[in-house]
């Protein structure tokens, strides 16, 4: 019996353990059936990498793109996505010549490296190879405006002038009308060494100077750059192409001749150097008053006053030739030799508006004056120098000239 007794004991406790294995077998198929059914086959799925994306073809885009004319003052560009540019043409319709251009680093752009034309038409090819390494090419065109009229800046003094005076403006001119001027001044700049204020204003629509606040100081090197092309000037026209000069300012010579003591003192770099007996125009032809500015000099000239009016015939007419003539303003001002008034030189004003000397003072003057330099007269009874004659910018203040500016 107690053998027996043994023998169902061992048997229970084996059932005991089979049932317990059972048990976590079965929990662990409830357990893998429950992943089943919340995960699904995504829960396999995400264990196997995805599959690449497919390689898009490359694209090419030539800006500015075809359609409306555009302004050639914009580079011509190409550029590639998907790929990288093996070769761009561009081709000038009207000369059948190649546009230089260059592909950027990366073969990503190209981009021209030359100025297009107005009035023209650009032929584009270009090939690229994809991502995918297929070729692809793309062609187009490119057209630019056709201005109204271009307008050329030109620049007084003309750029193969040597140095000038401490009062010379620097001058823009146009051969066709400005309507937008802010345009203009917005393209135009001035820089001088040592720096120096100054401001532009227009003289015309077609003439715009600028000067600095005071005269410049001597020894100045001033720079003028006028970026005209494909600047839309108004009503058509537009700027015909880009240009600079250069100026050197030599020494300050500045003469002031006053009609009340018919003296004339002249000063170099600020130091009193010479003084000289003048007649200065009569009551009924006074010299302007106000700073007049050295334009051009002639060893010898015919003067004749009917080029202001006083005609053969006519009381105070006179055509002769005169030596040694500095000329001063437009309005046929000079400082020159006059042998014929050495007696009232120093005490009376007898001229046509002209600053008077003996012949050789006349040849001292002649010798040490030139473009740009300045003559100051004071007390003659006359009215200023009109600021549009030539060069009667010193006539207004700084404030007044600061108007004159498109931008003020």
């Amino acid at each position: 019996m107690r053998g027996a007794s043994g023998a169902f004991k061992a048997s229970e406790h084996n059932r005991g353990r089979a049932t317990i294995a059972l048990g976590l077998a079965t929990a662990v198929v409830a357990a893998l059936a429950l992943i089943t059914a919340t995960e699904g086959p995504a829960a396999i799925r995400s264990v196997a990498a995805p599959p690449p994306p497919p390689v898009p073809p490359a694209e090419i885009a030539i800006s500015p793109a075809a359609g409306t004319a555009v302004n050639p003052s914009v580079p011509l560009g190409v550029e590639v996505s998907h790929g990288t540019l093996r070769a761009v043409d561009v081709t000038d319709t009207k000369t059948g010549k190649k546009l230089a251009g260059e592909i950027a680093a990366g073969a990503a752009s190209w981009h021209s490296t030359a100025p297009l034309s107005y009035a023209d038409s650009y032929q584009v090819a270009a090939t690229a190879v994809g991502a995918d390494g297929r070729v692809f090419h793309q062609n187009g065109t490119v057209n630019t405006i056709k201005p109204g009229a271009l307008a050329f800046p030109s620049f007084v003094p003309v750029p193969s002038h040597n140095g000038v005076g401490v009062g010379q403006p620097v001058v823009v001119k146009f051969d066709h009308p400005v309507t937008d001027k802010a345009a203009a001044e917005r393209a135009m700049t001035v820089t001088s060494n040592p720096p120096q204020q100054g401001g532009w204003y227009w003289i015309s629509a077609s003439e715009a100077h600028y000067r600095p606040k005071a005269y410049w100081q001597p020894g100045s090197t001033v720079t003028v750059t006028a970026n005209m092309f494909g600047v839309d000037l108004g009503k058509g026209v537009f700027g015909q192409t880009n240009r600079s000069e250069t100026l050197q300012v030599h020494d300050s010579w500045i003469a002031k001749a006053d009609g009340a003591t018919e003296q004339m003192r002249i000063f170099h770099n600020g130091a009193l150097v010479n003084t000289m007996p003048i007649s200065l125009g009569s009551k009924q032809y006074p010299s302007h008053i106000g700073p007049h500015v050295v334009t051009e000099k002639m060893p010898t000239m015919t003067m004749d006053s009917c080029t202001y009016g006083v005609c053969e015939g006519q009381p105070g007419y006179y055509k002769e030739k005169v030596d040694l003539d500095v000329r001063i303003s437009n309005d046929g001002e000079f400082v020159h030799s006059a042998p014929w008034s050495t007696g009232q030189q120093g005490s009376s004003n007898v001229s046509h508006g002209c600053v008077n000397l003996a012949p050789a003072n006349a040849q001292w003057f002649f010798d040490h004056f030139g473009t740009g330099d300045v003559v100051e007269i004071t007390n003659s009874g006359g009215p200023p120098l009109p600021v549009y004659d030539t060069y009667g910018d010193w006539e207004l203040d700084w404030a007044h000239w600061q108007s004159g500016s498109a931008l003020h």
